[in-house]
């Protein structure tokens, strides 16, 4: 069975996240380019064609399940291997949705760093994988509709409780729950904007069908 050949592109908006997994990787000696969301990794993977794909989820622009299905619907990129990393969407849903788009592995952030390098060494050498036909888009938009906003209504209870109880906590614990507070509402503004973009495209699709 042919090594897969090309550089490792990896996918992730979170400058100290993508740092780990770059030095992680350059480490044991692969090429890494890197990309900060799914826009800039589909021009990456057009200039460059990589062995491997590691994307997160949860990203501004596109994010990693739009990312991939666009991935899939090209034949030229069809079947390039993909590891979905999250920390946000790891429910069996969200799981299950994200091996439905042809992804090869799902990793829970944070990653153990063995079981990772493990996981890459054992695709690359394994050939190019067998995808399954990518959802048609209809299936596609209506699936991930589901994912976001199940997401959303997870990231408003999180801000919720996160905001009743700053006030009540001893000042030196403060700063880091408003970072994680911080986080959250970007996390949500991200979420909602990938939405509105879902409910415009389902719309399209049903007017072209009535």
């Amino acid at each position: 069975m042919q090594k897969l050949e090309g550089p490792l592109l990896v996918v992730e908006d979170v400058p100290n996240v993508l740092e780990l997994l770059e030095v992680t990787l350059r480490f044991k000696g692969y090429h890494v380019v890197s990309a900060h969301n799914g826009v800039e990794g589909l021009e990456k993977v057009a200039s460059q064609r990589p062995a491997l794909i590691i994307t997160d989820i949860l990203m501004p622009q596109m994010d990693g399940y739009a990312f991939v299905h666009n991935l899939r619907l090209n034949p030229e990129t069809r079947n390039i291997p993909v590891i979905f990393l999250s920390a946000t969407y790891v429910t069996p849903e969200d799981k299950s949705f994200a091996m439905s788009l042809g992804g090869t592995r799902f990793m829970e952030k944070p990653i153990d760093t063995e079981d990772f390098l493990l996981t890459i060494a054992e695709i690359l050498t394994q050939g190019t994988p067998t995808t399954p036909p990518p959802l048609d888009n209809r299936e596609f938009y209506t699936g991930y509709r589901e994912r976001l906003e199940h997401k959303l209504r997870h990231k408003n209870t999180q801000i919720i409780r996160t905001e009743r109880l700053l006030p009540t906590l001893p000042e030196e614990q403060r700063p880091a729950f408003d970072g994680m507070l911080k986080q959250a509402y970007g996390d949500r503004e991200a979420i909602q904007a990938d939405l509105k973009e879902v409910y415009r495209v389902l719309d399209e699709i049903k007017a072209t069908e009535n």
